[in-house]
């Protein structure tokens, strides 16, 4: 679905489907064909084989079909500005009319080339079957397109109230640590301590005051350098993170508290355990159209802490993409012997919030 504007997500909440799309044309053709079958089924009689019959229903409808979805395709973004109820209503009108038209077209090829066009009814009686079967067929898909609406509206709603969940979700463990490590840096290195001060006061601000659902990726990778600063005083030589992000683009829009979750679980679930340490990796690439971005860390052999923390924070970023992205997106986790890999692959947007 493309974006439409919304109080809750501007990228997440569209009354309609994207007509533009190859994927959506498709749908609406098989499901125009399947109509056509169904009307050839209760109509044709002995008198004429079902494939001509099938045929002539075919190509009224395929006609209507495709039409229908170019007219959608240039009139969605006018649609979806006037609202849900004003978008349903005048796209059933202006679906309706355009049936009409091309019923009466029809018509009157018929009988200009009545040799090779043949419609069985009579004028009036083929425009009134074409109006009726056509108001059907609209209102049960504007009826389905207004439940998609409601539902999709629903999750994205369900998905803002878990954003809001993990923005305040601070591992307890975390904060304790900091505060200690703040605690020692007072008596041996005030300047230290004052600035790991500021660092956890910039990322409590980021993770308890970020109101948009997605941010640059300039902003993510800031958050997640201030957590790494601030788990370095604590775990010194131990935590080593490579940075390998040059060939990213800065102004690209990721959805929030992405990347810093990620790397508080390779921290967390990785360096920790290990008594000399290790590095975790964060390397990103691009081509025309996406973005890769892979966090990578060692693994204890032997040791595993409990998962939910982990999973929490894995469902929740599956979740977001999918909502922000669809099937353009993806979350792969590669959990090998050595590494554990998470990779985000999502679509170049360098565009506003």
């Amino acid at each position: 679905m493309i974006a439409a504007k919304d109080p809750v997500n501007d990228s997440t909440q569209a009354y309609l489907p994207d007509f533009c799309a190859a994927s959506t044309l498709f749908i609406i053709v098989l499901v125009a064909e399947l109509i056509a079958i169904a009307l050839t089924l209760a109509s044709y009689g002995p008198q004429q084989p079902f494939l001509i019959a099938l045929s002539k229903t075919s190509f009224l409808i395929l006609w209507i079909a495709v039409l229908g979805t170019a007219l959608l395709c240039q009139l969605r973004p006018y649609l979806e500005r006037a609202g849900q109820t004003r978008a349903f209503v005048i796209g059933f009108v202006v679906l309706e009319v355009m049936c009409l038209v091309v019923a009466e077209g029809a018509w009157q090829v018929t009988r200009i080339y009545g040799e090779s066009l043949i419609i069985d009814d009579t004028h009036a009686t083929f425009i009134i079957r074409t109006f009726a079967i056509s108001s059907i067929v609209i209102a049960l898909a504007m009826r389905y397109l207004y439940i998609s609406s409601e539902w999709r509206r629903s999750i994205v709603l369900e998905a803002q109230a878990r954003i809001s969940a993990l923005q305040a979700l601070i591992r307890p463990h975390f904060l304790f640590n900091s505060m200690n490590t703040i605690a020692s840096l007072t008596r041996t290195d005030p300047a230290r301590a004052e600035e790991a001060v500021e660092d956890l006061s910039d990322l409590l601000r980021a993770n308890l005051g970020n109101s948009t659902n997605r941010s640059s990726l300039k902003q993510e990778l800031e958050t997640a350098a201030i957590y790494q600063r601030i788990e370095k005083l604590r775990l010194g030589e131990r935590l080593t993170v490579r940075w390998d992000i040059e060939t990213l683009p800065m102004r690209a829009k990721i959805p929030s508290l992405t990347i810093q979750p990620l790397l508080e679980n390779a921290i967390y679930h990785g360096i920790e355990l290990l008594p000399d340490g290790g590095e975790v990796r964060v390397t990103g690439s691009k081509d025309d159209t996406h973005l890769s971005i892979s966090i990578s860390n060692p693994v204890a052999p032997g040791e595993k802490r409990a998962t939910n923390g982990n999973k929490m924070a894995m469902s929740n970023i599956r979740q977001r993409f999918e909502l922000a992205y669809g099937s353009k997106a993806s979350v792969k986790i590669a959990d090998e012997s050595e590494r554990y890999t998470v990779t985000l692959r999502f679509p170049l947007d360098e565009g506003g919030t």
